[in-house]
């Protein structure tokens, strides 16, 4: 079946064996030889620019990854292939120096049954302006696949461990006191962390390669924890770190048990680097983060803005203006010195760095950032989708249907950047919007305390119902 290819928040995705199929993910690939042969620059002997191509561990993408490269390759394309499974930030890292373009293949945090394709440029997601045009060439040529025509394939893990170690003091980390639970989520970033620390500090959980997840989502999310949440408990953790399938998303579990929102997370990372670090520029967040730093940004006079959801529209910012710090719900982070994408691993030897030269543990650490700038409870519920959905008009019909009060909240602010927005009077707010890459509708949700967030989200929910039935 030739499906409709679109890049949604980051890359194209779609379900293996019904439209993420070897003849789809060849007109894609032919796609991005016709975009790349007419835009990629030479060097001075006339060579064109080089290209990565990397994938996952799940089900058949090491194949999928060979097609793309071989239909490069038969369009004189400069191709290089990974030899072995890497992170989606690896194959970014290598855009920043080494290679002029990445693609790899990878539905990231998505359930087992999917695969996609990811696009990387100059150290993050490719920009919208791009994708739309590598969709537009989409069947403008007949797939050129020549026999014989293999890439070259390599392991480049040694540069990308370069980079990471240059995140963060490893040495200081070495020595805190206790042990790390890791959970891989049987993704790419198995193993990584045991290249970085002493490995008779990390007890990992899900390490092995099993394209089926074994059931369980590779979302570091807190349904999908339970496990690393126990592990840390049983063994006396100092702090339980999770990835997702490609590498690019972040958990955190304190040493307590309990989950750390990215709110939470992204506030002491922000509030630590401008102490610290004397970060300064821009703090831009996806509409769909909480407030812990837009009021860290107006307490020291930093511009501010939310963007559309997807990281790459923060990695866009990041890229052409004066950004200090950029960071996602969905447990992405970057900031000013480091790259542009999201980076799990990275983000994680940054967390464990501070920790090391704080002396706190994870727990001390949020209470004080929330002491300083206020309690965040938020929660997000998703909710399927019978049938797909026309983001415009939903958001126009829910934005009619809204009162001016929600409770004892009395509504302040409407955006409909991405999705809908409700904002109250203090900061508290409710978001609605569809999903960018699974039949859901999610409901976003942060006030100060659980009850009221777990209202605000209970009334999101029957905004939403009758329209995803």
């Amino acid at each position: 079946m030739a499906a409709d290819i679109r890049f949604g928040t980051d890359g194209w995705r779609g379900v293996v064996a019904w439209d993420f199929t070897y003849e789809n993910v060849r007109r894609l690939a032919q796609a991005l030889a016709d975009y790349i042969n007419e835009n990629a620059p030479s060097d001075e002997d006339g060579k064109m620019a080089k290209v990565f191509v990397g994938y996952d561990r799940r089900f058949m993408s090491d194949l999928f990854a060979a097609d793309i490269a071989s239909i490069l390759r038969s369009n004189k394309i400069d191709v290089t292939l990974s030899d072995r499974p890497v992170t989606t930030p690896m194959v970014s890292a290598l855009t920043v120096r080494k290679f002029w373009l990445g693609i790899t293949v990878t539905a990231s945090h998505n359930p087992p049954q999917y695969n996609g394709v990811k696009v990387k440029w100059a150290g993050c997601s490719a920009p919208t302006r791009e994708t739309r045009e590598i969709e537009q060439l989409i069947d403008a040529n007949p797939v050129l696949f020549l026999f014989g025509q293999k890439a070259e394939q390599k392991n480049l893990t040694d540069l990308y461990q370069k980079y990471l170690a240059g995140t963060a003091n490893l040495k200081k980390i070495a020595g805190l006191k206790g042990n790390i639970v890791v959970d891989y989520m049987y993704g790419a970033a198995a193993g990584w962390m045991e290249k970085l620390l002493p490995k008779n500090k990390i007890i990992s959980l899900h390490e092995e390669h099993d394209p089926t997840f074994r059931g369980l989502q590779p979302d570091p999310s807190p349904k999908n924890l339970d496990e690393l949440k126990k592990t840390v408990l049983a063994k006396k953790a100092i702090a339980g770190l999770a990835f997702d399938g490609d590498g690019d998303r972040f958990g955190l579990i304190d040493e307590k048990g309990n989950f750390v929102t990215p709110c939470l997370l992204a506030a002491v990372l922000l509030d630590y680097l401008i102490k610290t670090k004397k970060l300064k520029g821009k703090v831009v967040q996806t509409v769909s983060m909480g407030y812990l730093p837009k009021r860290i940004a107006r307490q020291y006079g930093l511009p501010y803005e939310e963007v559309p959801v997807g990281f790459k529209n923060v990695a866009e910012r990041m890229a052409l203006e004066e950004v200090a710090f950029g960071v996602e719900e969905a447990g992405g982070y970057a900031w000013k010195g480091g790259a542009s994408d999201r980076d799990g691993l990275a983000v994680a030897l940054t967390w464990l760095d501070i920790m090391a030269s704080t002396k706190k543990k994870v727990s001390q650490l949020c209470e004080e950032v929330s002491k300083q700038y206020g309690a965040s409870v938020y929660l997000r519920r998703d909710l399927p989708a019978a049938k797909p959905i026309d983001k415009a008009a939903f958001v126009e019909k829910l934005r009619k249907k809204l009162p001016k009060k929600v409770g004892a909240f009395k509504i302040a602010e409407i955006s409909t950047l991405d999705g809908l927005k409700i904002y109250f009077e203090h900061d508290e707010w409710l978001m609605v919007r569809p999903s960018g890459t699974e039949p859901l509708v999610r409901v976003y949700a942060e006030t100060a305390t659980k009850k009221d967030t777990q209202a605000l989200l209970d009334f999101g929910e029957k905004l939403v119902a009758q329209y995803i039935k």
